[in-house]
Order: structure tokens, then sequence, then C-alpha cells
């Protein structure tokens, strides 16, 4: 029996039953149960809902539904674009996520869904985005850091960092070597400004001392303003003569973070995961044909980290105990955003860098970046396949 039989079954025996004796109310509860297939202390709660709401047979339990399928629809449109991010993260972008999708006439929603989700707050986005997120496997990389013989010509800079101006900061490498760093692969060196969190990415064929400097200076024309100091960790690919001369022609300051302690490069170690890993897994990349397209694929995904994902800053850290509280900043800001607020970048730059961001799209961008992420694995997948015995 449909819903709306019921409703025509109880509209027929309200009344009576409001008014009938206890006899009489036992034998309309047989038929309404006989009729509906209801249990019967279902039905005794129906008529007494009724009687309460003024005898109206349209019932709605529980609070409207604010956020109806078309609202988490285009919510789920914009983080699918924004490389799934959580909550807090998505907040502060949705507005100019949506603004470009308009623009460009790639916004399938209505004003009222927009409007919508336009208006979610913060925690409730954080908690819709929540049931988005896949469970994945954790797993992970290998270290391919060394420490240098010549760790006493670079000192040791130990923060704080967050006084310092944009174009001051820190270097890591990723080893791309699957399960063992026997042999040839590809290294990607990973830059972020610790001002703005600009992040610029290189790969190269394995991590000798001239490949590690031209990768430095791709970095260096890769971020907008003018790179003053460099930050690695105690690995020989950076703390070398190499890269020591090449720093002191250029004027930039080169330091280096304590052995064995990760958190003095804190910003980049944190990159080398949500970024690197994230796009580039932990296969094993043993093939030199592949530098030149990962380096395609990073030059995009630089635009697109920079300009439309936003970053969660640490605002305090303070030991309670045996435990850590940390405190964030209230709301999460893109590279970009950063950078046109920093008093320390010049008035050109920031003109240069408004008049790309109204040129890009985010979705057209991680678009690219798929394909070109599906060039690279099966280019490696061929590469494989024809080296094997025939």
């Amino acid at each position: 029996m449909t819903m709306a039989t019921k409703s025509e079954i109880f509209a027929q025996y309200k009344k009576e039953y409001r008014k009938a004796s206890r006899k009489r109310k036992g034998a309309i509860l047989d038929v309404v149960c006989e009729v509906t297939g209801m249990l019967r202390k279902s039905a005794i709660r129906k008529f007494r809902r009724l009687q309460m709401k003024g005898g109206t047979c349209q019932e709605g339990r529980g609070r409207p539904e604010r956020y109806t399928p078309d609202v988490i629809a285009a919510l789920k449109y914009v983080w699918d674009a924004a490389s799934e991010p959580c909550g807090e993260i998505l907040h502060p972008m949705m507005a100019e996520y949506v603004d470009i999708f308009r623009r460009d006439k790639m916004w399938a929603y209505d004003d009222g869904a927009t409007a919508k989700l336009l208006a979610m707050s913060e925690r409730t986005m954080k908690r819709r985005v929540g049931a988005f997120l896949r469970v994945r496997r954790k797993k992970g990389g290998m270290t391919g850091t060394s420490p240098s013989l010549l760790k006493h010509i670079i000192p040791i800079f130990k923060g704080p960092w967050h006084d310092l101006p944009p174009g001051s900061g820190q270097l890591d490498t990723v080893a791309h070597c699957g399960d063992s760093l026997a042999g040839d692969f590809i290294w990607t060196v990973n830059y972020t400004d610790t001002a703005t969190y600009w992040t610029a990415l290189r790969a190269q064929w394995n991590k000798g001392q001239v490949a590690t400097v031209a990768s430095m200076e791709a970095i260096t024309r890769a971020v907008p303003f003018p790179v003053t100091g460099m930050h690695p960790d105690s690995g020989g690919e950076f703390i070398n003569w190499v890269a020591k001369g090449w720093c002191d022609e250029r004027g930039i300051d080169l330091s280096r973070s304590e052995p064995n302690r990760k958190n003095d490069n804190m910003y980049v170690e944190e990159r080398n995961g949500h970024i690197v890993r994230k796009h580039l897994g932990y296969a094993r990349l043993d093939c030199p044909d592949l530098v030149a397209l990962i380096n395609e694929m990073y030059d995009v995904l630089g635009r697109y980290l920079n300009h439309f994902r936003a970053v969660r800053r640490m605002a305090s850290k303070v030991r309670v105990g045996a435990r850590y509280v940390r405190t964030y900043e209230k709301h999460a800001q893109m590279p970009y955003q950063r950078t046109l607020a920093h008093s320390g970048v010049s008035d050109e730059v920031k003109a240069r860098l408004r008049a790309e961001h109204e040129t890009l799209n985010p979705l057209l961008l991680k678009q690219d970046i798929d394909t070109l992420k599906e060039k690279i694995y099966k280019m490696l997948k061929a590469t494989r396949h024809r080296d094997l015995p025939q």
C-alpha cells in the first residue's frame, strides 16, 4: 500500500478515533492495521501525532532538510575540482571556485542550490566532506638522504620561521625509487616558501650535484618573487661546493637543518606527502624519458596549487603535560592570496599574478594534471614492457 493510501485511511478515521470509546478505538485500529499493514503501536502513534498537529495527515518528521541532494552534488563537484581537500581548507576557496565556474559556463546548478552552498558553514562543510572521503591505505616511502661530509660550510638554522620575508624557503628531495634505492631513478626537488607557502617542483634524473643545481635554477624561475634563501636538510645533493658556489653567485643564503631533525624542515616535509606522493605515489620511476613529462605536469600542478589550493597555517603549539595543543589560523588561504597580502612582495609582482590568476580555471588545470599523469604511467608501463626479456 502506498503512503498516499495510508494517509487516506487515517484521514477517514481520524475524527472518529479522537472521540471514540476505548472499545471503538480498538476496532478502528484493527481495521487500520489490517488495511495498511502497520503495527498496532505505530498506528496509535500516528493517530496521536495527527491529533497533536490539528488533524492534518501531511507528516514530515524532524527538521526540514536544508542541504538537498543538488546542494551536496554541487559541493562534491567543487571538492573534486579542488583535489579532495578537507572542509576547513575547502570552505574559504568555495566562492572563488564557483565564480570561476560560472565565468567559464561550467556551473550547472541553480541559484537556490548555489546560494545554500555559499552560505554553508565551515563546520557543516567539514561534516559533509567527511562523507566523501575514501579510506586510503597509508604507505611510507624510503629516504635517500645521506649526510654530506662538508656540513661545516653551511650553517644550521632552526628558526624562527614566521618572521622571514617571501623568498626564503625550504628544500627537499623525494626519491621515486619504489621498494629499493639501488640503481638509477627519478628524484623530485621540492621548494616551499615559508612566508607564503608558494610551492615549486622539479624532477631530475638521480641526485647529482649538477642536476640538483639545475633544478634549483628552474625553481628560482618558477617562484614569482626573488628567492633570497634556501634551507635544505643535510643531504649531500645540497650541501656541496657546487650548490654553495651557485647560491653565493646569486646572493642566496644557504642554510641547513640539523641532521635527524625532520621538524626543522617542517614546511616542505609536509608538502612531500600532500603533493608529491599524492600525485606520483610510491612507484619506481626509473625511465629517464619521464623527466620532461613529469616537469610538464609540475608546471601545471604549480599553477593549480599556488592559485587554487588553500593552506591552513599553525598559529601556536604548546606542550601541556605529555601532549601538544596546536591551534590553527581561523581561515585557510591560498599561496596566491598570501602573496598578494604580504607587504614584502612588490606591486609589479602582484599585478603580474593578478593578471595570470584571471586566466586560470581550477577544473581545467586539474583535468590537464590528470591527463599528464595518465601519460606518465602509460609511458612507464610501455618502457617496462619493452625491457622485459623476449
